[in-house]
């Protein structure tokens, strides 16, 4: 009997059904997400299907082996990090980010490393085979063991798949790709959910890692159905400004280690570098004896990072002062405005103010408050912040400074890079066991306490 058709709405951002369409999608209530979909429905058959016929039996857990377990090296050491110490066999990794920001350059940097032991299948949808060549020999990519595959059909892929037996293989990208048992046009819900499936099934049964990379919308959300994050085993996301030189590598899922760890790389000329020091590369044009910057020190994931504050003050012109934050949110930048006016008698209401975090990095820890704080008030008074202090801590509605968690690898880190001085929460230092390096800390209960003990250097 033919398949018959049925013409479905779908939830772009959680994959929720409905026969009907809704300005307001019922199951995460997001506005003109539900999209038409065509599926085809299809009479079940009276026989036994082969899978209940070939099912797998359950396996007592003592008895699965460990010993073909490894992981792929990309001798990338940041992404390596973020993976959790390699790629995984059998894993499905989904790599999403802005458009430009370094995720097929980042995949052909892996082909060169990898590409010197492992048999390597990198399938495109987007560019032609001469395109990824001549990218390649940008990047200096020679690797033997690349193959080039340029489909969109990804019953083909996975054919190709099991035919060459590869050591690992790259999609890119998992919009372009197309079931043609479905209807609906390329990048829809239903096809990139169907193909993700498709993928990992195939993934799962030869036990070949596959990568695939996954576009972004205007949110910063993978494009696509919230179930696609749910199918695969990690999900990864470049963030950074396109058109700044920094990039970081974050894991927002990982199934096969921790999603704390964070890579910081560099883009070049020769692609992607690794900044195994991002903390002294950051730091490295900080100006001297100049106000309103702030040195802090913040926690992205385990890894302490140095970063430089840089805040400007100046009488405004008009009726309304500006406020602009660049790094930081501009909300909490608000409130942290008025917590120096109301608590600690520093008036920025006649000033237009602008917060900016140099190298392009963004900083929503509450540890930075105190260094935010410090340079603005620091810009506001013309009173420069010594080159070999930082700062870090919450602010509290009343004014006051709370702590903060880590507190000894930050000191470390800090301790690392030569600076003498460190202001932190006064509770912090009542907790602190013992003094490991030779470095002075100052323990502030309020903002102008940490301001006054600058003035007094």
């Amino acid at each position: 009997m033919a398949a018959k058709s049925k013409s479905i709405h779908i939830c772009s951002e959680c994959g929720y059904e409905s026969v009907k369409w809704y300005g307001k999608c019922p199951g995460c209530g997001e506005w003109n997400t539900l999209h038409e979909e065509i599926v085809q429905i299809s009479k079940p058959s009276a026989s036994r299907s082969p899978a209940l016929q070939n099912f797998s039996r359950p396996l007592n857990i003592r008895d699965i082996s460990m010993q073909d377990e490894q992981r792929y090296k990309t001798q990338l050491g940041e992404l390596d990090r973020v993976l959790g110490g390699g790629i995984v066999k059998g894993s499905l990794v989904l790599l999403g980010g802005d458009p430009g920001i370094g995720k097929s350059t980042i995949l052909l940097q892996i082909c060169e490393h990898l590409g010197k032991q492992l048999k390597i299948l990198y399938v495109s949808g987007e560019e032609s085979s001469r395109q990824l060549k001549l990218r390649a020999s940008r990047l200096n990519i020679q690797s033997d063991n690349l193959f080039i595959m340029t489909e969109t059909d990804i019953e083909i892929v996975c054919e190709a798949i099991r035919s060459e037996q590869p050591d690992l293989v790259m999609i890119d990208s998992i919009q372009t790709m197309n079931f043609n048992e479905i209807s609906s046009s390329s990048g829809s819900v239903t096809q990139v959910r169907e193909c993700t499936n498709l993928l990992m099934r195939t993934a799962k049964n030869l036990e070949i890692p596959v990568i695939i990379v996954g576009h972004v919308n205007k949110d910063g959300a993978i494009a696509g159905p919230k179930v696609l994050e749910h199918i695969v085993d990690a999900v990864l996301y470049f963030e950074g400004d396109k058109r700044l030189s920094y990039r970081i590598l974050r894991a927002v899922k990982n199934r096969y280690g921790s999603t704390n760890e964070i890579g910081i790389f560099e883009m070049g000329d020769n692609g992607l570098n690794e900044v195994e020091n991002p903390s002294l590369m950051l730091l490295s044009e900080r100006p001297k004896n100049v106000s309103g910057t702030c040195v802090v020190c913040t926690m992205e994931g385990m890894r302490p990072i140095l970063a430089e504050i840089q805040g400007l003050a100046t009488i405004s012109g008009f009726g309304n002062p500006r406020r602009m934050a660049t790094g930081f949110d501009y909300n909490r930048m608000s409130l942290l405005l008025a917590i120096l006016e109301k608590r600690a008698g520093y008036f920025f209401s006649n000033a237009d103010t602008y917060i900016n975090v140099v190298g392009g990095l963004r900083l929503d820890e509450p540890a930075v408050d105190l260094a935010v704080a410090m340079s603005l008030v620091s810009s506001l008074k013309d009173v420069p912040i010594p080159e070999d202090t930082l700062a870090f801590g919450e602010i509290g509605l009343a004014g006051e400074i709370r702590s903060v968690s880590r507190i000894e690898d930050r000191i470390n880190e800090a301790a690392r890079l030569g600076f003498k001085r460190c202001i932190i929460p006064y509770y912090n230092l009542k907790s602190l066991k013992r003094k490991q390096h030779d470095i002075e800390l100052i323990g502030a209960k309020s903002i102008r306490d940490a301001f006054n003990s600058i003035s007094k250097v």
